[in-house]
């Protein structure tokens, strides 16, 4: 059953501001996977939205996540801008892209050997009109992560990807480690218009 969610307009009238439907999920198993991916994602919804519990293999703080599209990890086809902070400060930054393989989602993982065995980071993922070819790909993200108590961040990311072709699969692989740890969870959502 779709989830619906109410916004307030002007007039200070609830309106549905369109349904979320689970299209797939993904949970780690106890081999660690190198990549998350999800494919043949249909055409039928105007957005979509991951929610993550992440967890990846490397050992300090600061972990991440690249996210691509239709298998492209040509990096000249994605920009990234970030504002993120840890509690005490603030930093802003832009790259065309800090690796070869895609949008880069800051905060977007606890990390193995810096928080306890079942502290994850969280991330919510808006890849908007997914599907409309006549127009470049925009993402926003928000996560974060804490680790026990001695460290934490919390980013928002905006990413673009470079192309007008629909977005039929999307892949998460960890920026420095190897592997996304057991019991790491992906949920993909499509959302239609109200």
């Amino acid at each position: 059953m779709p989830i619906k969610l109410l916004g307030v307009v002007a007039s200070g009238v609830l309106e549905a501001a369109g349904d979320y439907e689970s299209i797939a999920t993904v949970t780690v198993g106890s081999g660690g996977a190198s990549s998350v991916e999800f494919t043949s994602i249909p055409s039928t919804f105007t957005h979509l939205q991951v929610r993550a519990f992440p967890k990846g293999n490397r050992t300090i703080a600061g972990e991440n996540a690249f996210m691509s599209f239709n298998s492209d990890t040509t990096y000249t086809n994605y920009r990234t801008h970030t504002l993120f902070g840890n509690g005490a400060s603030v930093i802003a930054q832009t790259d065309q892209s800090v690796g070869d393989n895609g949008i880069y989602v800051y905060s977007f993982q606890g990390n193995g050997g810096d928080s306890t065995a079942d502290m994850f980071g969280a991330g919510v993922i808006d890849i908007l009109d997914y599907a409309n070819t006549n127009k470049y790909k925009t993402t926003r993200s928000l996560a974060g992560y804490a680790t026990n108590g001695t460290a934490g961040l919390i980013g928002l990311t905006s990413g673009l990807w470079l192309s007008t072709s629909a977005i039929t699969s999307i892949k998460f692989v960890p920026t420095v480690g190897t592997s996304w740890l057991q019991y790491s969870h992906f949920a993909l959502y499509g959302i239609k218009s109200a």
